[in-house]
């Protein structure tokens, strides 16, 4: 998908709760910025959508994800969904849905507007490396084979990793849609800098 093409996204009101996945809402977070570690700080943001992408964390978008929004901290509602477990680096976390920070400093969470676990496409997920819970410190010991568990309404999938890489924090390809059942991880790399990222590439076991 081309730069122009990501900017042009529409978001639509589709919430998660209206399509059954029985998301759980809990409280806003109040908590300082932790810049340092911001998987999405930097991401190119079109300054017509990040307001609309504010406030619709929980709608999905035609042809890929919701741009994120130039606050990190803009008001989002705080969104359970499930669980990430990742038995390798001994991760066993809550995941929630939101692209601000008000959701990843909850823990991993999931980009708006990709792929759920289970379905075909890209299923993204952020997290941190230092800060908080910092669920993903340990994700660049992941190789080719280990596994990555979703929990969504008591469904379970299973991912297994890959490939791993990093990038820059303007490579938002990384969130772009797949035609295949696949998933992608990151976080801030090196750990405690947002000067680069992280990516853990996943696909659906068969």
């Amino acid at each position: 998908m081309r730069p122009d093409t990501r900017r042009l996204l529409t978001v639509l009101v589709a919430g998660l709760l209206v399509s059954g996945i029985g998301a759980v809402v809990i409280e806003r977070s109040t908590e300082a910025p932790a810049l340092a570690d911001n998987p999405v700080a930097e991401v190119p943001v079109s300054t017509t959508l990040a307001a609309a992408a504010v406030g619709s964390s929980t709608s999905t978008t035609v042809g890929g994800p919701v741009v994120p929004p130039a606050d990190p901290y803009a008001a989002e509602p705080i969104v359970e969904i499930g669980t990430i477990e990742i038995p390798k680096i001994g991760l066993v976390h809550r995941l929630f849905h939101g692209i601000s920070l008000r959701n990843i400093d909850k823990g991993p969470s999931h980009w708006p507007g990709t792929a759920m676990p289970g379905e075909r496409g890209n299923v993204v997920i952020a997290g941190h490396r230092v800060t908080h819970s910092h669920p993903f410190r340990h994700i660049d010991r992941l190789v080719a084979g280990d596994e990555v568990i979703f929990d969504i309404g008591g469904k379970r999938t299973v991912y297994l990793v890959t490939e791993s890489f990093v990038v820059t924090p303007r490579r938002v390809d990384i969130a772009d849609p797949t035609p295949t059942a696949t998933a992608t991880l990151f976080a801030c790399h090196p750990p405690g800098s947002a000067r680069q990222r992280y990516v853990v590439r996943l696909a659906l076991r068969a």
